[in-house]
Protein backbone atom coordinates (compact mmCIF):
# COMPACT_ATOMS: atom_id res chain seq x y z
CA UNK A 1 0.00 0.00 0.00
CA UNK A 2 3.13 2.49 0.81
CA UNK A 3 4.00 2.06 -3.06
CA UNK A 4 0.43 3.35 -4.29
CA UNK A 5 0.88 6.49 -1.54
CA UNK A 6 4.56 7.10 -3.57
CA UNK A 7 3.34 6.90 -6.66
CA UNK A 8 -0.09 9.17 -6.19
CA UNK A 9 2.21 11.50 -4.36
CA UNK A 10 4.21 11.76 -7.83
CA UNK A 11 1.65 12.10 -10.14
CA UNK A 12 0.48 15.25 -8.02
CA UNK A 13 3.55 17.13 -9.25
CA UNK A 14 4.33 19.40 -12.48
CA UNK A 15 7.85 18.80 -14.06
CA UNK A 16 10.95 20.51 -12.62
CA UNK A 17 10.80 23.27 -15.56
CA UNK A 18 7.45 23.96 -15.11
CA UNK A 19 8.00 25.02 -11.74
CA UNK A 20 11.19 27.02 -12.63
CA UNK A 21 9.14 28.52 -15.42
CA UNK A 22 6.45 29.40 -12.94
CA UNK A 23 9.01 30.40 -10.21
CA UNK A 24 10.60 33.26 -12.37
CA UNK A 25 7.58 34.28 -13.49
CA UNK A 26 6.65 34.61 -9.84
CA UNK A 27 10.21 36.49 -9.34
CA UNK A 28 9.67 38.70 -11.92
CA UNK A 29 6.23 39.36 -10.81
CA UNK A 30 7.13 40.34 -6.90
CA UNK A 31 10.09 42.69 -8.77
CA UNK A 32 7.84 44.44 -10.91
CA UNK A 33 5.12 44.85 -7.92
CA UNK A 34 8.63 46.19 -5.65
CA UNK A 35 9.28 48.82 -8.19
CA UNK A 36 5.66 49.91 -8.21
CA UNK A 37 5.96 50.70 -4.90
CA UNK A 38 9.14 52.67 -5.29
CA UNK A 39 7.62 54.59 -7.76
CA UNK A 40 4.20 55.63 -6.04
CA UNK A 41 6.39 56.51 -3.22
CA UNK A 42 8.45 58.82 -5.41
CA UNK A 43 5.32 60.25 -6.57
CA UNK A 44 4.13 60.85 -3.13
CA UNK A 45 7.07 62.64 -2.57
CA UNK A 46 6.91 64.85 -5.73
CA UNK A 47 3.19 65.04 -5.18
CA UNK A 48 3.85 66.70 -1.64
CA UNK A 49 6.96 68.79 -3.17
CA UNK A 50 4.87 70.32 -6.09
CA UNK A 51 2.26 71.38 -3.51
CA UNK A 52 4.73 72.80 -1.30
CA UNK A 53 6.03 74.59 -4.29
CA UNK A 54 2.58 75.85 -5.06
CA UNK A 55 2.22 77.14 -2.22
CA UNK A 56 5.60 79.09 -2.27
CA UNK A 57 4.47 80.67 -5.57
CA UNK A 58 1.07 81.83 -4.65
CA UNK A 59 2.79 83.71 -1.68
CA UNK A 60 5.27 85.29 -3.65
CA UNK A 61 2.33 86.49 -6.40
CA UNK A 62 0.82 88.21 -3.12
CA UNK A 63 3.77 89.68 -1.96
CA UNK A 64 4.09 90.92 -5.87
CA UNK A 65 0.66 91.86 -5.88
CA UNK A 66 1.18 94.26 -3.00
CA UNK A 67 3.95 96.00 -3.87
CA UNK A 68 3.10 96.51 -7.64
CA UNK A 69 -0.33 95.89 -7.73
CA UNK A 70 -2.18 93.52 -10.04
CA UNK A 71 0.58 92.79 -12.69
CA UNK A 72 1.17 90.52 -15.52
CA UNK A 73 5.28 89.95 -14.82
CA UNK A 74 7.50 88.43 -18.15
CA UNK A 75 9.22 85.32 -16.44
CA UNK A 76 12.18 85.79 -19.24
CA UNK A 77 13.25 89.54 -18.38
CA UNK A 78 11.34 90.36 -15.47
CA UNK A 79 9.36 93.45 -16.56
CA UNK A 80 5.62 94.05 -16.15
CA UNK A 81 2.63 95.05 -17.49
CA UNK A 82 -0.36 96.56 -14.91
CA UNK A 83 -3.35 94.73 -15.59
CA UNK A 84 -6.38 97.55 -15.95
CA UNK A 85 -10.15 96.63 -15.07
CA UNK A 86 -10.48 96.28 -18.82
CA UNK A 87 -8.02 93.17 -18.88
CA UNK A 88 -9.79 91.25 -16.08
CA UNK A 89 -12.66 91.42 -17.33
Amino acid sequence: MSKTIKLNQMENKITEEELKNLQESQAKMNQALSQVGLIEAQKHSLLHSIADLNKEVEDTKKTLEEKYGSININLEDGSYEEITKEDEE
